[in-house]
């Protein structure tokens, strides 16, 4: 298979009035299969997969027929039904049951879980990361892979209900159905417009305050950047707090652990403000602890899903240690 994708990479393009470049789909695919599956590892093996396919069929493409965007989706969007066949879905903490109000319970990772992953905005152009927030992946994984496929294409991607019939083998009526029940299973979800981009200046502030507390391991001036029922969330672990009281005792708790003087590195994540979490080490420097990515609404933090998987560290290519001295924050 790997030589047929060499093979697909050196020429990547069918030929009929002229040459047809895969390439430029490339990212946009790469943040629809992350939509559907919420996994980027997974997501990333699905767009390989993808142009792999249209490559070998590239004799049969038809562009009387369809756009070659829209035979790339139909293609992606049949590999994921695939994938997602007898698939449980991939939740945060927060889906799964009531927030603890325990700050000290035991940290135990459920790594039975398919958790919910973060996207690297990095790794996708600004245009592919329309609607690509945390909380809206997560309430998407609820639904039936179909009624989530056809949510996604016609929402997100603006393909029309005859397009997208065409894609999944359907009807334009199964279509209007199948988006009416997706609509009303995410009434609570919120639209594109519900959070503010992370480049917002009243955003960029809030987190550059929130920065400065925990580098000060400072739990008052935490608590104040918090809105009143604050969500923290940290995957492999199902636990999950809500509300300032509880998230604040929570910090206190990990900075009586780890200790104090803490660095922290700025990115973005899911189209939101996101932070790389360096705790401090007794022989000097720091070691990655957490991914952090953060809700900013109404100059507040909403809610933050902290991961500490490293699979998620190796995918935002973050090191996992800085020597003493050597850290430069990225703001």
């Amino acid at each position: 298979m790997w030589a047929d994708w060499v093979g697909c990479q050196a020429e990547n393009r069918v030929r009929h009035d002229g040459p047809v470049d895969f390439e430029p789909y490339r990212s946009e695919l790469l943040a629809f299969c992350y939509r559907m599956l919420g996994s980027f590892h997974e997501a990333e093996d699905l767009v390989q997969e993808t142009l792999l396919r249209a490559w070998k069929a590239r004799e049969r493409y038809d562009p009387a027929r369809a756009s070659v965007r829209t035979w790339l989706y139909r293609i992606a969007t049949n590999a994921c039904l695939t994938v997602l066949e007898g698939r449980v879905r991939r939740p945060l903490p927060s889906g799964l049951g009531a927030p603890s109000d325990d700050p000290e319970a035991a940290l135990t990772p459920a790594l039975d879980v398919p958790w919910l992953e973060p996207f690297p905005d990095a790794r996708s152009d600004v245009q592919a990361r329309v609607d690509l927030r945390l909380a809206w992946v997560a309430a998407v994984q609820v639904l039936p892979a179909r009624q989530r496929a056809v949510l996604v294409l016609r929402e997100v991607l603006g393909f029309t209900a005859a397009e997208v019939a065409e894609q999944l083998g359907t009807t334009v009526a199964a279509v209007n159905s199948a988006l009416q029940r997706a609509r009303a299973a995410l009434a609570g979800a919120g639209g594109p417009d519900a959070v503010r981009e992370p480049d917002d200046p009243g955003v960029r502030a809030v987190v550059q305050r929130y920065v400065r507390a925990f580098e000060a391991a400072d739990v008052p001036a935490l608590v104040q950047l918090l809105a009143e029922d604050a969500i923290l969330e940290m995957p492999p672990v199902p636990l999950w707090y809500r509300g300032s009281t509880d998230y604040g005792l929570f910090l206190e708790r990990v900075f009586r652990m780890r200790g104090t003087g803490w660095a922290m590195r700025e990115l973005t994540a899911n189209g939101q403000p996101a932070l790389a979490a360096y705790a401090p080490q007794p022989g000097g420097g720091h070691r990655l602890h957490t991914l952090q990515v953060l809700t900013v609404t109404g100059g507040r933090v909403a809610h933050n899903v902290v991961f500490a998987d490293p699979g998620v560290f190796d995918v935002f290519g973050l090191p996992r240690h800085i020597p003493a001295g050597d850290f430069a924050p990225e703001r």
